[in-house]
């Protein structure tokens, strides 16, 4: 397999990509910009200014973009005269930031949460799982979740999560009502860590999702947060394919005109303090042989 090749670069931490309409979407935590750009890395253009720092994103049926204020835990709605409005407000729910998201196709969106004040250093806590409905209606949709960052919805509405500190993929299936139903463990790495400080939890994950993607045969595109690599997974926690770019990633994306192009987001670390005020993260791209959904 090929490595990947840098298409964008001089960001401070690119994160949550997503293909969508003939271009790259994608979020910079630290510059607090979401961006898009074509597959090659050019025609690249600032799409919304997230003060509160974006990330997980996601569309309406109607094609308005959703996107995750992490700090203030708000899904903010782009409408089409370009003016950014509030879809829903978490704030009094959420412990620690928002995080990731995906929308599915009748609009509802799936936000993950911390659970803890992870730059702070404070211990590991689980978090929960929260639904948005189109009319902005906020549910607890599960709990008990180790770090709930990457999802994805398989044509069969089971909903698959990655917990980043829970060494697992956690499935659901998503009833006709949006309730949450049937929670089983999709893939298993490794136990649930003991350990509750940050650098004890570390030496316990055997696979630390971040980011993920589908791709047509089922499969789930995996960023190992803290192993530097791109893992490919089946159900029941079989991999089969592990790319070491050389660099840390924390999410990825299948797109390109193809569909076969797998994009990552890499960066040396994740920590704000050093990825802030210098542009070090880069959006790397890697030709695979399954397209995505």
């Amino acid at each position: 397999m090929s490595q990947p090749t840098p298409v964008l670069s001089g960001f401070a931490f690119t994160e949550s990509p997503r293909w969508r309409d003939g271009r790259l979407w994608f979020s910079d935590f630290y510059q607090d910009q979401v961006f898009s750009a074509a597959e090659d890395g050019s025609d690249l253009r600032v799409e919304a200014a997230v003060p509160r720092q974006p990330s997980g994103l996601g569309w309406l049926p109607d094609g308005r973009l959703l996107i995750v204020s992490m700090r203030d835990a708000r899904i903010l709605r782009r409408e089409p005269d370009g003016e950014l409005t509030v879809h829903a407000d978490l704030g009094d729910r959420m412990s620690g930031h928002a995080n990731d998201m995906v929308v599915d196709a009748d609009g509802r969106a799936w936000i993950g949460s911390f659970g803890f004040d992870l730059m702070g250093g404070a211990p590991l806590a689980p978090a929960a799982l929260y639904r948005v409905d189109p009319d902005g209606r906020v549910t607890e949709a599960a709990t008990d979740l180790w770090f709930p960052n990457g999802m994805a919805i398989t044509p069969e509405r089971v909903l698959l999560v990655t917990e980043t500190f829970g060494n697992r993929v956690t499935a659901f299936d998503i009833g006709a009502d949006g309730q949450l139903e049937n929670r089983r463990v999709w893939a298993e790495f490794g136990a649930v860590p003991t350990e509750r400080e940050f650098a004890g939890v570390v030496p316990q994950l055997v696979v630390s999702g971040d980011g993920a993607c589908l791709d047509a045969e089922g499969a789930l595109w995996i960023a190992d947060a803290t192993g530097a690599r791109l893992l490919r997974v089946t159900e029941g926690g079989t991999v089969t394919d592990e790319i070491r770019p050389g660099t840390n990633v924390y999410a990825c994306a299948l797109g390109g005109a193809q569909g076969t192009t797998l994009f990552a987001c890499a960066a040396p670390d994740f920590f704000e303090e050093a990825r802030r005020p210098v542009r070090e993260a880069t959006i790397l791209a890697l030709p695979v042989t399954v397209p995505g959904l």
